[in-house]
């Protein structure tokens, strides 16, 4: 009987099923990170971006003696995009004051749904922030 001609070859059902629940479960954990690691990525940009603003607002301060305060005066901080967006546009840039944020307070609001960091802000002092339930060590790293 083992040399018969008509020997069966191929996988069984449960060989198989058993495969698609290993590659299940791998994808279940590596997505997520994935998903972490573009949100990161896009972080990146925004902080770059704030970076960009807070630069042009000391170069508009040494011309001018003063800091742009209005997202109505934004385009006298010459940004490349030529208006208020990050590169790709993921952040939206906002302009404001308060008294104790040394001139100006940048606010990137973010376009892409990152509820752990949320929004990133930066001010004249250096102070870093940001609007999610995380600490803003882990979002500006």
């Amino acid at each position: 009987m083992l040399n018969s001609p008509y020997r069966q070859k191929g996988f069984t059902l449960i060989e198989l099923m058993i495969t698609v629940v290993i590659i299940g479960i791998l994808a279940s954990i590596a997505y997520p990170s994935y998903q972490e690691f573009v949100k990161r990525g896009n972080r990146t940009e925004g902080q770059a971006f704030l970076n960009e603003v807070a630069a042009r607002q000391e170069r508009y301060y040494a011309q001018n003696n003063e800091y742009v305060t209005s997202d109505a005066d934004i385009g006298k901080l010459n940004l490349k995009a030529g208006n208020n967006k990050s590169e790709t546009g993921k952040y939206v840039l906002s302009l404001g004051s308060s008294a104790s944020d040394g001139g100006y307070t940048l606010t990137a609001t973010q376009q892409f749904g990152d509820s752990a960091c949320g929004n990133l802000t930066l001010t004249a002092t250096g102070v870093k922030g940001v609007t999610g339930s995380k600490s803003w060590e882990d979002c500006w790293k």
